[in-house]
């Protein structure tokens, strides 16, 4: 069965952490060989600093938990590896490129079509500069975390703010007592070869107030046409939204202000 469609919203107080695209290719060689001087005077205006490392440390001020999966670093040693970050001036946008990938990160999202804008500009100057074959994986993840204390909500159990598939242990009558709690499962997207692995829990520390992860991968890995890249990132984003408005409740929904997106 689907996910239930729903009316696509915008939230005023917006729950998303980080959002990351990752459009994986073949190896190409020219990037590990060379400086990618002429991509980065492409993009450049909207990201004005760069920065170096080997290609699959993880970027500074994204989370660990958002990296995608990773070919393994000996491969990436053997071909010279290394990633350039181009940031925008306030470093809330990341663009990073390797041999073996595309990767755009936000921790300033609010709309698609924001985002998608700027991945539009990053992918057309891939393709004219380095001409990948095809994508062998696309992914699109969402990493939304919920603060009650942000929604006014500090006194409100889990439960109440959770869709009941999703409040599992929060539901229970040690519901009180539970300081951690994690959960992983992987949906099929309807027609289509796509999943999306969803990775869930309460996050609790003694010196920190606890929140509610919802992390959400959509990705596709059989081969991908380059012509065909936004169609699947559209349907990724489309089913995202669902996604996230099955796991929380009408109490959590309308706490977190949403307005009807244009």
């Amino acid at each position: 069965m689907p996910l239930p469609e729903t009316p696509r919203v915008i939230y005023a107080k917006n729950p998303l952490e980080a959002v990351i695209c990752q459009l994986r290719f073949p190896p190409i060689l020219r990037i590990a060989a060379e400086l990618p001087a002429a991509f980065q005077e492409r993009i450049r205006e909207e990201y004005p600093l760069l920065r170096e490392r080997p290609a699959f440390a993880v970027p500074a001020g994204i989370p660990p938990q958002m990296m995608m999966k990773a070919i393994p670093s000996e491969l990436s040693v053997a071909l010279g590896g290394r990633t350039f970050d181009f940031l925008s001036a306030d470093e809330k946008w990341q663009l990073s490129l390797n041999q073996q990938h595309l990767v755009l990160t936000t921790t300033s999202y609010e709309r698609w079509e924001g985002f998608r804008i700027r991945l539009d500009g990053a992918h057309r100057s891939l393709l004219e500069i380095y001409r990948p074959s095809f994508y062998s994986r696309m992914g699109l993840r969402y990493r939304d975390v919920i603060r009650r204390s942000v929604l006014g909500l500090s006194d409100i159990p889990w439960y109440e703010l959770l869709s009941p598939a999703i409040a599992g242990e929060l539901a229970s009558p040690l519901a009180d007592e539970v300081e951690h709690a994690a959960r992983e499962f992987v949906l099929r997207l309807p027609d289509s070869a796509a999943r999306v692995r969803v990775r869930h829990g309460l996050i609790g520390a003694a010196d920190s107030e606890a929140r509610y992860v919802i992390d959400a991968d959509f990705y596709n890995e059989p081969k991908t046409e380059t012509a065909d890249a936004f169609t699947v990132l559209d349907t990724f984003n489309k089913h995202a939204g669902r996604l996230f408005r099955w796991c929380i409740s009408d109490r959590l929904h309308d706490a977190m202000e949403p307005w009807p997106a244009c």
